[in-house]
């Protein structure tokens, strides 16, 4: 019990007659990074404000860092550091100074404020950035500077919102090496994102939708969790062959991946047969089919087939 960062039963957030967060369990351990995977508008951020004591639950109960977040808040605001989607930076201020305005705010008193800057400068890689203003960083140092920002009281737990949302795919590699080194040093970390490469990085994924947990679980566990077997189909043109092969018998679900289709089927050698045989009436042109694993956008969609939660 000592190693759970965060522990919600039945968390639950209503505006008037909608429910917005919906009996939401989730159990998240110190040194894990645990991703919070659902589309904009899914309940993630309602979520979050909960578990920061920002919004109070119309029902059921949350800890973090050993707090209640409806009897204790304001415990519970001291315990955590929060990294915003968008950067909450003072732009004509440099990376020290916006470090040290931050600092500030937490009552860091002076020497442990400047031996703190010094360290979250190090970890972050913002050294050589720090006499820079914030607003003449790129994208990713900033988001780099918005992280340093919310370690700097060494909280235990780290919420990140949608942290690498605009970021360059370089800096958001980089990004990610940094998470990692925090929860190796013990800091539980809960990330929002509706990346689905970005879920696979994490130790434990829950995937929302309309305010409800479909699934949770490890990556592979997710992965394994898709009924059916999947086959990938590269076709041209591709939605021809979206809307042709839908239908085919044997075919549970189907999926549009970049340039190729995902089916979900029932038995692979039999569906391969009618796809080439759907394809040549319809005159379309297959270029590959194999069988493949699934991945966690497969997982997402097969469960927005399931409860009937797509748009």
């Amino acid at each position: 019990m000592n190693n759970i960062a965060i522990q919600t039963k039945d968390l639950t957030r209503k505006f008037g007659e909608r429910t917005v967060v919906d009996h939401v369990n989730l159990t998240i351990h110190y040194g894990e990074i645990f991703g919070y995977l659902g589309a904009n508008g899914a309940g993630k951020s309602t979520t979050i404000r909960m578990l920061c004591g920002i919004l109070a639950p119309s029902s059921g109960t949350a800890t973090v860092g050993g707090f209640d977040v409806y009897k204790d808040p304001e415990s519970v605001k001291t315990a955590i550091g929060y990294v915003s989607q968008k950067f909450s930076l003072y732009l004509d201020l440099t990376v020290r100074e916006n470090l040290e305005f931050f600092g500030r705010i937490y009552q860091l008193e002076s020497r442990r404020l400047r031996d703190r800057i010094e360290q979250v400068l190090e970890l972050t890689g913002l050294k050589i950035y720090e006499k820079y203003q914030a607003m003449a960083l790129s994208g990713g140092w900033k988001q780099r500077l918005a992280v340093a920002n919310g370690l700097l009281h060494e909280p235990k737990i780290l919420f990140l919102d949608e942290p690498t949302a605009g970021v360059d795919p370089m800096s958001r590699r980089d990004i990610w090496e940094l998470l990692y080194r925090l929860a190796d040093q013990g800091v539980a970390l809960l990330v929002t994102t509706h990346y689905m490469e970005e879920a696979e990085r994490c130790n434990q994924v829950a995937i929302i939708a309309r305010g409800k947990i479909l699934r949770d679980g490890t990556p592979r566990q997710l992965r394994e969790s898709v009924q059916g077997q999947l086959i990938e189909v590269e076709a041209a043109p591709l939605m021809k062959a979206s809307q042709a092969f839908a239908n085919l018998p044997g075919v549970v679900g189907i999926t549009v991946y970049g340039t190729t289709l995902h089916l979900n089927v029932d038995n692979p050698e039999k569906v391969e047969a009618a796809v080439r045989s759907s394809a040549k009436t319809e005159n379309i042109k297959v270029e590959s089919v194999h069988p493949i694993q699934a991945s966690l956008e497969d997982v997402f969609a097969s469960l927005e087939k399931e409860m009937g939660t797509g748009d």
